[in-house]
């Protein structure tokens, strides 16, 4: 049984790096898989917890990049800004979040068939704006104003639906805000950074009485695969996503979400 739980864990914590930082929702795609796998753990934990390694991720990923921002504080204004308009973007999951996270974690997380249906309607939101002719007005993530960054941390409030997905939702507003595709992904990854340590940080406390050493050696599995393959999605996305744009993405949750609602009327 253990065994089996390794394999598991090693299979989601793919999953989970795999789709973290794509719209196609990680944590739906884990709590699917999980179902049909039998994979438990203590509080539905496990989904939030092994985002750790996609947040080490991002961040190896864009150490330089951050360090130059954090260096450059005291004297360049746009640093500032931009490093405000990320925690600004960031206040509102954190607020709801905390006063939700119960109600997130009991009753949406155990609902499979939702988690399927939002998969294949956020699927086709996504389709129908990645083929809209919108004009970007905002190219660089960088100097994204404030007030755009609060609208964009609203989007994000929608993907505590399980299924919603948090990139696919910040992308998503993003562009039918004016942004451009490239600037949206790279805003959501710098958004994901304190959302993602959040959802960490909460969850860990909330379920500390719960958590074994044997669950600590599964979430550690799951861990390290999410942040091997979340090097390799943040590494290539924003290039994709430039020349290809999201629309694979959308097919692939249409497609999730069907076989995910099919299997579930068949097998339960």
């Amino acid at each position: 049984m253990a065994d089996q739980s390794i394999v598991s864990a090693l299979i989601l914590g793919l999953i989970e790096g795999l789709t973290e930082f794509i719209p196609v929702s990680s944590t739906g795609h884990i709590l699917l898989a999980g179902h049909f796998l039998g994979f438990k753990s203590p509080g539905n934990t496990f989904a939030v917890l092994i985002q750790l390694g996609a947040i080490l991720a991002i961040l190896s990923v864009y150490a330089a990049k951050l360090l130059r921002i954090a260096f450059a504080l005291p004297s360049s204004p746009e640093a500032r800004r931009f490093v405000i308009s990320v925690l600004i973007a960031f206040l509102p999951a954190a607020v709801i979040g905390a006063l939700a996270h119960d109600f997130i974690k009991t009753v949406l997380f155990e609902t499979p068939m939702l988690i399927c249906i939002v998969l294949i309607v956020g699927g086709v939101i996504l389709y129908v704006i990645d083929r809209l002719p919108l004009q970007p007005r905002y190219t660089d993530a960088m100097k994204y104003p404030p007030s755009l960054a609060f609208k964009i941390g609203l989007c994000q409030c929608l993907a505590m639906i399980p299924g919603t997905s948090r990139s696919g939702a910040t992308i998503a507003g993003a562009l039918l805000m004016g942004t451009d595709k490239r600037s949206a992904a790279e805003f959501s990854f710098f958004l994901a950074m304190p959302t993602m340590v959040g959802a960490f940080a909460l969850d860990l406390y909330k379920n500390r009485d719960a958590l074994s050493s044997d669950d600590l050696l599964v979430i550690g599995v799951g861990f390290i695969a999410a942040f091997i393959a979340g090097l390799f999605v943040v590494r290539s996305l924003l290039d994709f996503v430039s020349r290809r744009g999201f629309t694979l993405f959308a097919i692939w949750r249409i497609v999730v979400g069907t076989l995910g609602l099919i299997a579930l009327l068949i097998w339960g």
